[in-house]
Parts: C-alpha cells; sequence; structure tokens
C-alpha cells in the first residue's frame, strides 16, 4: 500500500485502475494498494448468509407495506433512530435465545410447572413445550404463558406422568418473523 500526499496527479482520486489498482482518498491522502483478488465460488455460509439476508429483506419490505406490521415496529424504530425496515430486517436475522429451563417444579404431577427464560432482540411472540417419555411417546404438549418479568415463560403440567426418569423436555421459542430456537433437557 502507497500512501501520496499532495501529487497533482493522483490528489482525490478514487477507482480501480484495470485489475491490479486501487485508489480511494481516505482524509487529505490518496491511498493506493493492490486490487483484491476475489474467489469466483462463494463458499455454503456464504450462499446461506446472502439466502438469508435475502429472505430478511423481503420480510422488511413487507412489513414496511402492511400497516399493521408496520405499527409492531414503529416504537423500536424510533428508539433506536432507524427505520422500520432496519429493525425488521435484524429482527429476521436473529432469532430468540434460551436462557435457561428451570425443571425444579417438575415431578411428573398434574399443575406442576417448567420455567423457560428467554430473550429476543425484539419480542418473543410464543413458547411451546413438550413432554416425552424416555422412549419417545409424547407426554404433551402446550403453550406456556408470558410472566409478569417479561423474560420467563411459565408452562403448567395438565397430564399426570409417574414415570419421569429419563423423560425429555423440548422447548421451543419463536419470534415475530417465525424463528425457531430448541432446546432439550433431559429429567
Amino acid at each position: 500500500m502507497a500512501l501520496v500526499k499532495n501529487n497533482l496527479v493522483t490528489a482525490g482520486l478514487s477507482g480501480k485502475l484495470g485489475n491490479m489498482l486501487v485508489f480511494r482518498t481516505v482524509g487529505d491522502k490518496t491511498v493506493v494498494s493492490t486490487a483484491p483478488q476475489g474467489s469466483s465460488e462463494a463458499s455454503l455460509a456464504q450462499k446461506a448468509t446472502r439466502e438469508k439476508f435475502q429472505l430478511a429483506a423481503i420480510y422488511g419490505k413487507a412489513v414496511n407495506a402492511d400497516p399493521i406490521s408496520k405499527a409492531v415496529y414503529e416504537k423500536a424504530a424510533y428508539d433506536k433512530k432507524i427505520s422500520v425496515y432496519n429493525v425488521a430486517v435484524a429482527d429476521f436475522c436473529q432469532a430468540p435465545q434460551i436462557e435457561s429451563v428451570d425443571l425444579s417444579h417438575y415431578a411428573g404431577n398434574v399443575n406442576d410447572y417448567i420455567i423457560t427464560r428467554v430473550t429476543d432482540d425484539f419480542k418473543v411472540v410464543s413458547v411451546e413445550t413438550e413432554i416425552h417419555q424416555a422412549d419417545g411417546t409424547l407426554v404433551e404438549k402446550g403453550l406456556a404463558i408470558l410472566q409478569a418479568n417479561g423474560l420467563d415463560w411459565k408452562y403448567t403440567v395438565t397430564v399426570s406422568n409417574t414415570n419421569t426418569a429419563g423423560d425429555k423436555i423440548i422447548i421451543k421459542a419463536f419470534d415475530l418473523p417465525g424463528n425457531e430456537t430448541d432446546v432439550e433437557k433431559v429429567v
């Protein structure tokens, strides 16, 4: 990389010269560097990221076009001083996070409960809890209820399950764009 100061020929020059040199202005200096050599084929990870961002852009445009959906994101956009579109795109790109699952109040009895703490960059819309016996048989599943603290979701057991050893508890959290995060705990 070369730095050029006060040169009448290159002062303020920017752009690419052939496939060899790139000129750009940084402050009062002109920087000359070799042109980047990109790979011809994108990796699988790059393709997946591009596809996800393309879907996020479609979601952002759909939110902007629908007055009801747009209203949901407007306060966050105003608070962050960015557009509704940008808030929606960011929400699409960030799935909810299941921070913890508290099984200490679950012993297989009706009215026992499971507490799950879930966060999201915008809003968690639902948390589903499934209880499976050790052999995979579904005991029950249903929606948890958001608690007053805005973080914890409480699932109250409705079916008696006398043998909980090896039971699998599957928690699924969903946000507004439909992103899903799953976690599995064994009793």
